[in-house]
């Protein structure tokens, strides 16, 4: 009987492990030499938060598609795929639809509106310290849980490619992770952590295109062909193709993928490492050419996943894919290395590498990215606005930016070494879900509704933030399953493993709320202005 897969791909990669070593170490020296270079050029705080409002919409869009093709796109939604079917192309589908929101109604108003992060469009017409004290504490909250789930996809990656199977070696990666994001965002702030995320977009398109094309030849171009051999290769059949195999099992499942829905599209509107790519345009003409270009990179790029999930699931053997991980998060690098000759093959070994390296360098620039947006809210909505009353100087102010990256950075850290064994895609959800939760509701009822107060924006983002938060914690992605974060305990009570059905209409409930019965007048001129740089970008800067 010949070994499993996930077996003979760990002892590929344990036999080719210079190769494997020479490319992250290639591509980790080639990105800091990128970021020392842009970190030279970082003069001011308009510099470190935003670029210094110097990239083309083009290239935003590129750094914007790499920010957003996280781990959990590139791996989870490949195994989704590849272990549901039908059902895991749904979050493709979730993710792709979800621009569309971000484009029509956040966009080009949040960039024209604020400075640097989403407390400057907040606190524009509402009491700063509060309201920014809340925007900073739901950005670094949103990030952190967005940040481990990155932390474990690294973890599980490396772990397959290097053969590691150590508790020390596991949590050394988790660690190099963190130094590696701190670098990247301390030196070269937003312009360096741009060029990175163009860099990977083009790295992660390249290797997805080498892929689907090599699945496709495998099966002459008949995606026909694909589809059914996936399908007999599943041992569900027809079944495979249809929805219904993890969302409608029964009626707790199909709740379950309206929530997931919900906070999968409305979720990416209120993410705050996506909200402080649109400050890094000069118009708002470029604000909105990069979420086009956004939408046409990532659209291929989900298009795309049908030929890496699908093809996983008719190229490998499905016990094995479980085996090497229960989420199915190392299916694409499986995929690779079969596509490429198999594990004995010289080509399965360097398309592994490669394929590993593009995903590896993913995991780093969305880790950048979620850390470059907590910090920057630490330290322009907590440090410079509340703490220091608006009396930091510029320089202060990046001083406390790069400290935050430092103690945002050890804090994913810790927290990563023990979330390095859990469920990504439930890190993920809960990201998302808080994301809509707490951040859009206050975001659109600040652009959108004139009465809207501080009152209502403090019960909306802390309301969405605790019961999601909450929601999750007694649900199943938590305890009471084996994919649970703690299988062996079961405290759960919440049957929805996404709050966002509950915790996104509750956010904005509680915004109407808290406006209405607050005692204080919003200030009409206030919200003329802020229409009018919404709608023109008038004054923004």
């Amino acid at each position: 009987m010949s070994a499993p897969t996930y077996l003979l791909a760990a002892e590929s990669a344990s036999d080719n492990r210079p190769l494997i070593i020479t490319l992250f170490t290639v591509f980790v020296l080639a990105t800091l030499g990128i970021t020392v270079w842009a970190g030279r050029q970082t003069k001011d705080a308009t510099d470190f938060y935003a670029g210094g409002r110097q990239f083309s919409g083009f290239q935003n869009g590129l750094a914007i598609s790499g920010d957003y093709m996280s781990a959990a796109s590139f791996l989870g939604i490949a195994g989704a795929i590849a272990l549901a079917g039908y059902d895991g192309f749904l979050y493709s589908i979730g993710f792709l639809v979800a621009w569309l929101v971000a484009l029509l109604l956040v966009a080009e108003p949040l960039r024209n509106s604020g400075r640097y992060t989403m407390g400057d469009v907040l606190a524009y017409r509402m009491r700063q310290r509060p309201v920014r004290t809340a925007a900073g504490t739901s950005t670094i909250v949103v990030s952190i849980f967005y940040l481990l789930a990155q932390m474990a996809g690294a973890g599980v990656l490396v772990s397959l490619l290097l053969g590691i199977t150590s508790e020390a070696g596991k949590i050394l990666i988790v660690v190099l992770v963190g130094v590696v994001m701190i670098l990247y965002v301390s030196i070269g702030g937003m312009k360096g952590t741009t060029w990175v995320q163009m860099v990977k977009a083009v790295l992660l398109i390249a290797g997805t295109l080498l892929i689907t094309f090599l699945v496709l030849l495998k099966f002459h171009f008949n995606v026909s062909d694909l589809l059914g051999e996936a399908a007999k290769n599943s041992g569900l059949g027809k079944e495979f193709l249809e929805p219904g195999q993890k969302y409608g099992v029964n009626a707790t499942t199909k709740l379950d993928f309206i929530s997931l829905g919900i906070a999968l599209v409305l979720g990416t509107a209120g993410l705050p490492h996506i909200l402080i790519r649109f400050y890094t345009v000069p118009t708002a003409k470029a604000a909105r050419k990069s979420v086009n270009w956004a939408i046409g990179i990532i659209g291929g790029f989900y298009l795309m996943t049908i030929a890496l999930g699908f093809g996983a699931a008719a190229l490998l053997n499905r016990d094995d894919i479980i085996a090497s991980n229960k989420a199915g998060n190392t299916a694409a690098p499986l995929l690779a290395e079969e596509i490429g000759g198999g594990a004995d093959s010289t080509g399965g070994a360097i398309l592994l590498a490669v394929i590993s390296a593009v995903a590896f360098a993913t995991i780093l620039a969305v880790v950048a990215g979620l850390t470059l947006a907590s910090s920057s809210s630490f330290a322009h909505d907590l440090y410079a606005n509340v703490i220091r009353k608006g009396q930091a100087s510029q320089k202060e102010e990046i001083a406390a930016a790069r400290w935050a990256t430092v103690g945002i950075g050890i804090v994913a850290v810790v927290l990563g070494v023990f979330a390095r064994d859990l469920n990504v895609a439930g890190l993920v959800a809960l990201a998302f879900a808080v994301a809509a939760s707490a951040n859009l509701p206050t975001i659109l009822y600040s652009l959108f509704w004139k009465r809207f107060t501080t009152q209502g924006a403090l019960w909306s983002i802390y309301g969405g933030l605790v019961s999601s938060v909450f929601l999750v914690l007694f649900s199943p992605v938590v305890s009471g399953k084996e994919t649970s974060m703690f299988p062996d305990v079961d405290f759960h009570w919440f049957p929805l493993e996404n709050p966002g059905l509950i915790s996104i209409p509750l956010g904005f409930l509680l915004g109407w709320l808290g406006t209405v019965v607050s005692k204080e007048e919003s200030d009409p001129k206030k919200y003329a202005e802020l229409e009018v740089r919404s709608l023109t970008g008038y004054g923004a800067h």
